[in-house]
């Protein structure tokens, strides 16, 4: 066999984009870690939602909205849960830190990052996309309102969190614990890269 020999450089650029991949691989874990089992400790997006609704009720609900389905409107699907979906679900950050839901909001004012209209909570199951209204409403919120909804939020996932661990300060069995060692690549991981 004819092996030729690398350069440096060339073994560099390999190793950068190797573990590249790897760190991706880990990221996407982590980023599925940090979302799932904190939400899934407390409620269905709708209940969670009422909980936030409960801490500030002057915050619109905006769930004037017709559901494709069953024709009437749809009113557990609120401003909130819509929030919920696409900051854990469409965007998968993490719900317990002030400034992921800030870039949330950001994404909201078309300061951050632009959100897609086909992909957004709702499109597909209310005649009318509620992205506009939603936009309008956080909008409206002044800025002391914005840090009022991002701190009743964060609070909220926190103490859910909390609440999930026992009180030695030990998370609870049914918890996973985070895995540190990384996965190894998988097709399509570059893609994701991207």
């Amino acid at each position: 066999m004819n092996r030729q020999k690398k350069s440096p450089l060339s073994l560099f650029i390999l190793a950068c984009t190797t573990g590249l991949i790897v760190l991706g691989t880990s990221l996407n874990i982590s980023n599925s870690f940090l979302v799932a089992p904190s939400f899934a400790q407390t409620a269905r997006p709708q209940e969670f939602g009422m909980q936030v609704y409960q801490r500030l009720p002057n915050l619109p609900l905006e769930n004037k909205y017709v559901s494709k389905d069953t024709k009437k409107v749809a009113a557990e699907n609120t401003l909130v849960t819509r929030l919920l979906q696409y900051h854990l679900y469409l965007k998968g950050r993490a719900p317990g830190y002030r400034l992921d839901w800030k870039l949330t909001l950001a994404d909201y004012l078309g300061a951050n990052e632009l959100i897609d209209e086909v992909a957004y909570p709702g499109y597909a199951t209310l005649l009318t996309n509620p992205l506009e209204g939603d936009r309008a409403v956080i909008t409206s919120l002044n800025r002391k309102q914005r840090n009022e909804l991002v701190q009743v939020i964060v609070s909220l996932f926190n103490q859910n969190t909390r609440a999930a661990t026992s009180p030695s300060g030990r998370a609870n069995p049914q918890i996973p614990a985070p895995t540190s060692t990384p996965l190894p690549p998988r097709p399509g991981d570059a893609q994701r890269l991207k």
